[in-house]
């Protein structure tokens, strides 16, 4: 016997057979899968087939889609959920299940077009091969409102499928399985369409459905066909106007054809159809004696057909408005509307005077009083700009002694006297009036009759005893400045208009803000108290207004003003402002002068420029050119020396007073005037050889160093480059074609330059220290503690190291720290050196010095070795690119 297997525990396969079953009734079982032919692009929202659910489980209350781009009704039509294109053949799975008894089932549906065996009628098996067609369209309608019978034949749909195979058919769509529902049927086997009930075209005007051709097991023979549904028209709706009433209004001056307003209807039967075609008419006029206005029948615009509209006469007319349609025969519906049309005022009225002459006396010497009233009468609507009079003085109102306005409550004009008569001057005067309306009079109405209405006003002027007369009110003097204390000019002058003369008056000033003059009590002459200097005053204050009182024998007065103006005295000589000028000789090749003048312009400029006598050398370098008016232009020449001259210039105004000074010009050697010291007016400042040196040797030093600096750095490492994408962050691509002629070494800390070939193996140290300083630094170095000393053993070189332009790497290059401390001390005291002249006193021309950032600088420092105190930290120089190698191979060894 052959040897036993393993025994397997008997719960185990329990267990195993238990999950099996569960997951199988969770599964559900299969029914039979169903094929839909559909095309390869498909549109949303689409029946692509129906599925019947029934033969898989009828009592399912919960259908669900596997594919979410697909959805299933409850009468199994597909749906797409959204578009979609099938590049293959594509299959989803039709859940069915009930909730009460929890059986599940599935369908399995393919989608694609594939070969399919129909069964003929008597006929087992036959393979049928062809290809979809669409069904041709069938145009179908129906009467709305229909009375029947119910159910009502549509039509017959047929399937050419039905030819050869047993078809049968449904419909789906609004009427159906939509709102409203079971409008519609169709005959499973006939493909007869019945209506069950009347429709309302307001309501529904077409049916979309769709008709389908099966198998009987659900196999579609054809694509599901459209059948739109019309819903014919019946003239079942009256025309209706948009209002019941309406309101419009015109003015009563319009022209015939004028439009008045637009009434309008609707009608819910079917556009462009005669049960749509409406005509309006007016049905009454009320008043309705004589016909004022006319309707379009089509567009229902209302216009005026006549001249006879006068608001003085009828202000409204109502209109019954009426609408038919079938294009106003007298079969079709009717609809009415009120029509109020108001008549507006126009100014078609002119006001009139109710006589045509006037009178009214006055005072003489009154004003500001009414003395007189003229009514007028206007037909126009009150209150309004038609009625409202405009009142205007014809003639007789020249001097401007009267004014007419309108009382705006009665209409009235008011007459007034603004300006006071003189007796003495006439004694009476005739002013024709004109009143006409505050809106334009209408064009009809000006053609027939005058626009303005006219009256005679006679206006008579009493006499009365009146006292003296200030004429002109204000008068004018003028008085020459400087003119000396107690000068007498012509002042004041007032007249009895009784005489026409100035005897018996006596004068008084009243008020005197400056206290500049006094007044004679009989002439009335004023008197200067007080010297006068017009430039000494301010602008303002050139004028000063007196009040004179003038009084006759019995105390009667008039009060006048006096205004008193200083007249200007050519006793100024222009002066020149400016006492010191600095010219800049690097940046100025002239300096303008400019004069003021404190007298008036009559006395003051155009100025005349001169360079006054001098000595033989400030005629020979300097000259003087006017610029303007005001302005001259002080010019030297090219050879003039550094140094300040004394230049006397005079200035002469347009009346020939002149003056002249003295200015003080530094002619010095800067690019800005807060560079320039007052110098010496001979001889130049310059610097002395020690100073010179002590620059020059300062700047050797610090370039020396910071070269050095910058070649120990890059010469650390032979065969260094830079990763990629490293280098292309930090360095930037030149495109130079090939090493330039000038290489930079470093011997000692002082920089070395290899000059066009190498191969002489020149070094020498940087700068103009080295040329012309060169063997007072070395003295000056002479004695003191060298680098050598400060390292110690073992780190000698000489200058042969750097021949051919490559330096040894043990031999050149120091760390950071050993250069700052043999460095800083020494660079320190010579810098002290040169920021001193030759008497060893501090002086800033030399040396600026400039503020530390201090250690600890969020900035950092900017020397590009600052920070790199050891070797850590330059693994960049391991790749450098091939642009980047020259420079490391003028200060390495290759």
């Amino acid at each position: 016997m052959a040897a036993a297997g393993p025994q397997i525990p008997l719960s185990f396969l329990l267990r195993q057979l238990w999950l099996s079953l569960l997951i199988f009734g969770l599964a559900g079982e299969a029914c039979e899968r169903v094929v839909l032919n559909v095309p390869s692009k498909l549109d949303a929202d689409k029946i692509i087939g129906r599925v019947n659910l029934n033969k898989c489980l009828r009592s399912a209350d919960l259908i669900q889609s596997s594919d979410p781009d697909f959805r299933v009704l409850d009468d199994g039509s597909v749906y797409t959920a959204r578009a979609t294109v099938l590049s293959e053949e594509r299959s989803f799975i039709i859940r069915l299940s009930d909730i009460k008894t929890g059986i599940q089932k599935e369908i399995p549906v393919l989608l694609g077009q594939q070969q399919k065996v129909l069964k003929k009628r008597h006929t087992k098996e036959t393979v049928l091969r062809r290809t979809k067609r669409r069904w041709v369209p069938l145009p179908c309608s129906m009467q709305e409102n229909s009375l029947g019978p119910f159910p009502l034949l549509l039509q017959q749909v047929q399937s050419d499928a039905a030819q050869n195979y047993t078809i049968y058919y449904s419909i789906s769509g609004r009427g159906v399985d939509q709102e409203p529902l079971n409008l519609f049927y169709i005959e499973r086997d006939t493909g007869n369409l019945y209506c069950t009930r009347p429709v309302d075209r307001e309501e529904y005007d077409v049916f979309e459905l769709v008709a389908y051709a099966y198998t009987a097991d659900g196999y579609s023979a054809d694509f599901p066909l459209p059948l739109p549904i019309k819903v014919e028209d019946e003239n079942d709706n009256h025309p209706v106007f948009t209002k019941p009433i309406y309101n419009f209004k015109v003015p009563e001056s319009s022209r015939i054809g004028t439009e008045v307003g637009v009434v309008c209807a609707t009608d819910r039967d079917e556009p462009d159809t005669m049960h749509t075609q409406l005509k309006y008419s007016i049905l009454e006029q009320t008043p309705k004696s004589p016909g004022i206005f006319s309707v379009d029948p089509k567009t229902g615009v209302i216009t005026t057909k006549s001249h006879s509209m006068d608001r003085e006469v009828v202000d409204k007319y109502t209109l019954i408005m009426k609408v038919q349609d079938m294009d106003g025969q007298f079969f079709g519906l009717i609809g009415t509307s009120t029509c109020i049309i108001t008549i507006e005022d126009s100014n078609d009225n002119a006001p009139t005077f109710r006589q045509n002459a006037y009178e009214a006396s006055v005072e003489e010497n009154v004003y500001n009083v009414e003395i007189l009233r003229i009514p007028v009468d206007d037909k126009d609507l009150i209150n309004t700009a038609n009625w409202r009079a405009n009142f205007t003085i014809l003639k007789g109102n020249e001097n401007g002694y009267f004014q007419i306005t309108a009382d705006k409550t009665t209409n009235d004009g008011v007459l007034y006297v603004v300006k006071p008569l003189n007796y003495e001057e006439d004694h009476q005067v005739v002013l024709e009036i004109g009143v006409s309306n505050e809106e334009p009079f209408t064009r009809d109405f000006a053609a027939r009759v005058p626009t303005m209405n006219r009256a005679l006003v006679t206006v008579h002027i009493r006499d009365q005893d009146e006292g003296p007369e200030c004429s002109p009110l204000t008068q004018y003097v003028r008085i020459k400045e400087n003119s000396a204390v107690g000068s007498k000019t012509n002042g004041y002058k007032a007249y009895d208009p009784e005489t026409r003369n100035s005897n018996g008056l006596r004068y008084k000033i009243l008020h005197d803000p400056r206290g500049w003059v006094t007044i004679d009590e009989n002439s009335g002459s004023i008197i200067t108290s007080k010297a006068l200097d017009r430039e000494v005053m301010d602008p303002q204050n050139y004028l000063s207004n007196i009040t004179v009182l003038a009084t006759d024998q019995v105390g009667r007065s008039c009060t006048g003003t006096l205004i008193v103006s200083i007249e200007d005295v050519n006793d100024n000589a222009p002066t020149i402002p400016q006492d010191y000028i600095i010219i800049c000789k690097s940046k100025m090749e002239y300096a303008d002068i400019l004069a003021a003048d404190p007298d008036d312009a009559v006395n003051g400029a155009p100025f005349y420029f001169s360079l006054e006598s001098a000595s033989p050398d400030i005629s020979r370098i300097w000259t003087l050119n006017r610029v303007n008016d005001t302005a001259a232009r002080l010019s030297y020449q090219k050879n003039a020396e550094f140094q300040e001259y004394l230049i006397p210039i005079t200035v002469k105004d347009r009346a020939g007073m002149s003056a002249t000074k003295t200015l003080k010009v530094n002619l010095c050697d800067c690019t800005h005037s807060s560079q320039c010291f007052a110098a010496p007016r001979s001889g130049q400042i310059e610097l002395g050889k020690w100073a010179i040196l002590a620059i020059l040797l300062g700047i050797a030093l610090l370039f020396s160093v910071l070269l050095t600096l910058v070649c120990g750095i890059v010469g650390t490492r032979k065969g260094k480059h830079f990763p990629e994408d490293i280098a292309q962050q930090n360095l930037i691509i030149s495109n130079t074609e090939a090493p330039g002629d000038d290489r930079v070494c470093s011997v000692n800390g002082v920089m070395m330059q290899t000059a066009n070939n190498s191969s002489q193996g020149f070094c020498g140290t940087m700068g103009s220290g080295v040329r012309n300083g060169g063997q007072e630094t070395i003295e000056m170095l002479k004695g003191q503690q060298t680098l050598e000393s400060y390292r110690g053993a073992g780190h000698h070189h000489t200058l042969d190291s750097c021949r051919g332009g490559h330096v040894e790497m043990d031999s050149c290059r120091y760390t950071y720290s050993e250069w700052h401390n043999f460095t800083q001390p020494r660079l320190g005291e010579k810098l002290h050196l040169c920021n001193q002249d030759e008497q060893h006193v501090p002086s800033q021309d030399y040396v600026l010095a400039y503020n530390y950032e201090g250690r600890g600088s969020p900035a950092g420092s900017v020397g590009c070795c600052s920070e790199k105190q050891e070797e850590d930290g330059l693994d960049f120089l391991n790749n450098l690119e091939p642009k980047f190698i020259n420079l490391a191979e003028a200060c390495t060894k290759r």
